[in-house]
């Protein structure tokens, strides 16, 4: 079995020493994932914006794995304050609802303060 690693481009894997995602074997799994979009580097106000956006670059280390929402298995869910949960549930239903995986929510301090969110995924690839 071959082990792969996947990055966003984003800044924070090199200086912190981390892969957006890991394949090894037949799982994918996704770093904690924020709502930073790597392009720009810039990160939206409002914890809903930031669950999309994070969703977004999750989805596209999961793409780049050969697998999507559809294969997750695992979901974590990491906040700084808890009623900014219920508000992204609706963006969190469209993404698995139809696959739903175990999740786990975690009230925590992240990185920087501007964060909101982060979201960390575990897949298994198809096949």
């Amino acid at each position: 079995m071959t082990r792969q690693t996947i990055s966003s481009g984003s800044p924070f894997e090199e200086q912190i020493g981390y892969a957006r995602a890991v394949v090894d074997g037949g799982w994918v799994h996704v770093s904690g994932t924020t709502g930073f979009d790597y392009a720009t580097m810039t990160i939206p106000d409002g914890v809903v914006a930031q669950a999309e956006q994070a969703l977004r670059n999750v989805a596209a280390a999961l793409a780049e794995a050969g697998c999507g929402f559809a294969d997750v298995v695992r979901v974590r869910y990491l906040l700084p304050d808890r009623d900014d949960f219920e508000p992204c549930w609706p963006v969190l239903r469209e993404a698995f609802g139809a696959h739903p995986p175990a999740a786990t929510m975690q009230m925590c301090e992240l990185l920087d303060p501007r964060m909101l969110i982060e979201i960390e995924v575990t897949a298994r690839r198809p096949g």
